[in-house]
């Protein structure tokens, strides 16, 4: 990785941003970022198709927003700016790029230097400390889309709830929040991949349809809604089976 090592972060051990990039054919990772994720891919083959499926939802879900109005996008857990990402999609949106890895933020900082998105190093566990700063950086007056693309898979049911009813409260009507996520029961993942994600910097948490419903109280439903990911139609062909999962889009009225 062509960045230095921020004080306090241990190469040695696995970040679920840096294997997500290394799944979508990325190479900004440390050693132990590639060989967990080639290990999470000999269990789970179907892993970088997944990913590749996410991101497809999510050029398709930003289109959404874009043609909703939506002029402000928050990308929550947003790993590494590969390609295909927000900004690419939207580039006349003001776009906040949020992950809380140093490794992470300081790469994405020198990947989009003299662009007009903004990086926010953040725990979206602390919900309040993102909020103050993300202030300054979005106008909460006017509605903003907060992405959550996989990032429920790894934020415990107590802070994930307290951080969707944190951004309601602090944004204007006809905000929006969108989800992907995977779903129990019977993940297809082996425990020999799901060894992997405890190994890492953040544990894997699967949820239920009506587990992921919950977090669009406060939120009106609208098209696309609640999905499978196959029935987004990527935006190119993916070949292999598709990887079971759960996508949905709000609007706070």
């Amino acid at each position: 990785m062509s960045q230095s090592v921020p004080e306090g972060v241990d190469p040695s051990v696995p970040n679920v941003a840096r294997m997500y990039d290394y799944f979508l054919g990325g190479k900004d990772n440390f050693a132990s970022d590639r060989a967990a994720a080639e290990q999470v891919m000999r269990t789970f083959p179907a892993t970088a198709l997944s990913a590749q499926e996410n991101r497809a939802f999510l050029r398709r879900a930003v289109r959404f927003l874009v043609d909703s109005g939506v002029r402000q996008i928050v990308d929550l857990g947003s790993g590494l700016p590969t390609q295909g990402n927000t900004h690419e999609i939207a580039p006349e949106a003001r776009v906040v790029y949020v992950d809380h890895d140093a490794v992470v933020c300081a790469h994405a900082r020198a990947l989009l230097a003299g662009s007009q998105v903004k990086v926010l190093q953040a725990d979206v566990r602390e919900p309040d400390a993102l909020l103050d700063g993300l202030r300054g950086l979005i106008d909460f007056d006017e509605p903003v889309g907060f992405l959550m693309l996989c990032l429920l898979h790894f934020v415990p049911d107590e802070p994930a709830y307290d951080l969707v009813k944190r951004l309601h409260e602090a944004s204007a009507p006809g905000s929006h929040l969108v989800i992907s996520h995977a779903i129990d029961p019977k993940p297809d993942l082996t425990p020999d991949a799901l060894e992997v994600y405890r190994r890492s910097t953040a544990a894997l948490n699967l949820r239920t349809h009506a587990g992921i419903s919950a977090f669009f109280e406060g939120y009106e439903l609208v098209e696309p809604g609640l999905v499978l990911p196959k029935e987004w139609r990527p935006d190119g062909p993916v070949d292999g089976p598709p990887a079971p999962g759960y996508a949905g889009v709000g609007v706070k009225r």
